[in-house]
Protein backbone atom coordinates (compact mmCIF):
# COMPACT_ATOMS: atom_id res chain seq x y z
CA UNK A 1 0.00 0.00 0.00
CA UNK A 2 1.57 3.44 -1.08
CA UNK A 3 1.22 6.05 1.48
CA UNK A 4 1.69 8.95 -1.48
CA UNK A 5 -1.32 10.50 -3.49
CA UNK A 6 -3.19 9.07 -6.44
CA UNK A 7 -1.63 11.58 -9.07
CA UNK A 8 1.98 11.89 -7.16
CA UNK A 9 4.65 12.70 -10.49
CA UNK A 10 7.34 10.54 -8.09
CA UNK A 11 5.24 6.88 -8.78
CA UNK A 12 4.03 7.13 -12.00
CA UNK A 13 5.55 4.26 -13.89
CA UNK A 14 8.24 5.92 -15.62
CA UNK A 15 10.62 4.70 -14.01
CA UNK A 16 9.44 0.91 -14.60
CA UNK A 17 9.22 1.73 -18.16
CA UNK A 18 12.65 3.12 -18.54
CA UNK A 19 14.22 0.03 -16.59
CA UNK A 20 11.57 -2.43 -18.47
CA UNK A 21 12.71 -0.73 -21.84
CA UNK A 22 16.30 -0.75 -21.51
CA UNK A 23 16.01 -4.21 -20.41
CA UNK A 24 14.15 -5.37 -23.20
CA UNK A 25 16.35 -4.01 -25.88
CA UNK A 26 19.73 -5.45 -23.79
CA UNK A 27 18.41 -8.96 -24.43
CA UNK A 28 16.94 -8.19 -27.89
CA UNK A 29 20.80 -7.14 -28.69
CA UNK A 30 22.80 -10.10 -26.45
CA UNK A 31 20.48 -12.36 -28.69
CA UNK A 32 21.60 -10.96 -31.87
CA UNK A 33 24.86 -11.08 -30.81
CA UNK A 34 24.78 -14.58 -29.69
CA UNK A 35 23.01 -15.11 -33.14
CA UNK A 36 26.20 -13.97 -35.33
CA UNK A 37 28.84 -15.20 -33.01
CA UNK A 38 28.46 -18.78 -30.86
CA UNK A 39 25.00 -20.13 -32.52
CA UNK A 40 26.33 -20.18 -35.91
CA UNK A 41 26.42 -16.88 -37.68
CA UNK A 42 24.42 -15.63 -40.31
CA UNK A 43 24.86 -16.29 -44.32
CA UNK A 44 22.85 -14.98 -46.95
CA UNK A 45 19.86 -17.31 -46.45
CA UNK A 46 19.99 -16.77 -42.99
CA UNK A 47 21.38 -18.19 -39.53
CA UNK A 48 22.70 -21.71 -39.53
CA UNK A 49 21.14 -23.30 -36.84
CA UNK A 50 17.87 -23.41 -35.68
CA UNK A 51 19.00 -22.00 -32.24
CA UNK A 52 20.33 -19.13 -34.81
CA UNK A 53 16.80 -18.82 -35.57
CA UNK A 54 15.12 -18.67 -32.03
CA UNK A 55 18.08 -15.86 -31.08
CA UNK A 56 17.16 -14.01 -34.27
CA UNK A 57 13.36 -13.88 -33.87
CA UNK A 58 13.76 -13.20 -30.08
CA UNK A 59 16.04 -9.82 -31.20
CA UNK A 60 13.65 -8.81 -34.02
CA UNK A 61 10.80 -8.95 -31.57
CA UNK A 62 12.55 -7.32 -28.44
CA UNK A 63 14.51 -4.20 -30.35
CA UNK A 64 10.93 -2.57 -31.70
CA UNK A 65 9.12 -3.13 -28.60
CA UNK A 66 11.80 -2.45 -26.22
CA UNK A 67 12.64 0.78 -27.83
CA UNK A 68 8.81 1.73 -27.36
CA UNK A 69 9.08 1.62 -24.10
CA UNK A 70 12.62 3.62 -23.18
CA UNK A 71 10.65 6.19 -25.76
CA UNK A 72 7.96 6.41 -23.92
CA UNK A 73 9.58 6.53 -20.29
CA UNK A 74 11.95 9.05 -21.83
CA UNK A 75 8.65 11.20 -23.10
CA UNK A 76 6.89 11.03 -19.40
CA UNK A 77 10.30 11.55 -17.89
CA UNK A 78 10.50 14.56 -20.08
CA UNK A 79 6.63 15.66 -18.82
CA UNK A 80 7.22 14.99 -15.49
CA UNK A 81 10.59 17.39 -15.46
CA UNK A 82 8.74 20.22 -17.55
CA UNK A 83 6.01 20.09 -15.09
CA UNK A 84 8.30 20.05 -11.87
CA UNK A 85 9.72 22.71 -13.67
CA UNK A 86 6.83 24.62 -14.10
CA UNK A 87 5.79 23.93 -10.09
CA UNK A 88 8.75 26.15 -9.10
CA UNK A 89 7.93 29.24 -10.59
CA UNK A 90 11.09 29.23 -13.16
CA UNK A 91 8.47 27.81 -15.43
CA UNK A 92 7.50 30.32 -18.47
CA UNK A 93 3.58 29.70 -17.60
CA UNK A 94 3.15 30.32 -13.64
CA UNK A 95 -0.20 29.26 -12.17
Amino acid sequence: MSLERPGDLNDDGTRQLLRAGAGILAVGTLAALLTVSILGGIGPQGPHTNAGWLALMVALMCWPFGSLCFLLGAAKWLRNRHISSQGTGHGRNRR
